[in-house]
């Protein structure tokens, strides 16, 4: 295994590591049966640069980059999905879902 080889591992490792980071804040949502203090924009935003970089992935032919995005992809939409889901449970209890004044 060269050098390049070795590299792209241990970034494969670390964006699967990073992708799987958003678990802690859907458990934090499954546990409060609530998104009211979550950011739908950051996510949102997120997953625009990972569709980008699986793009530039697939176009460069790199596995781990193509693994790593799409990981990561599919655990923040995962997360935002939990949080719409929470969101839309608080409106049709009628609570309020906005931001503490």
């Amino acid at each position: 295994m060269n050098s390049t080889d070795l590299l792209g591992t241990a970034a494969l490792i670390a964006g699967l590591l990073m992708a799987v980071s958003p678990a802690l804040q859907v458990r934090r949502m499954m546990q409060t049966r609530s998104s009211r203090d979550f950011s739908i924009g950051y996510p949102t935003l997120l997953s625009v640069g990972f569709v980008l970089w699986l793009a530039y992935g697939i176009a460069l032919g790199n596995l781990p980059m193509m693994i790593s995005n799409t990981a990561s992809l599919t655990f923040m939409l995962i997360t935002i999905g939990v949080a719409l889901y929470f969101r839309r449970l608080a409106a049709a209890e009628g609570e309020e879902t906005g931001p503490r004044a």
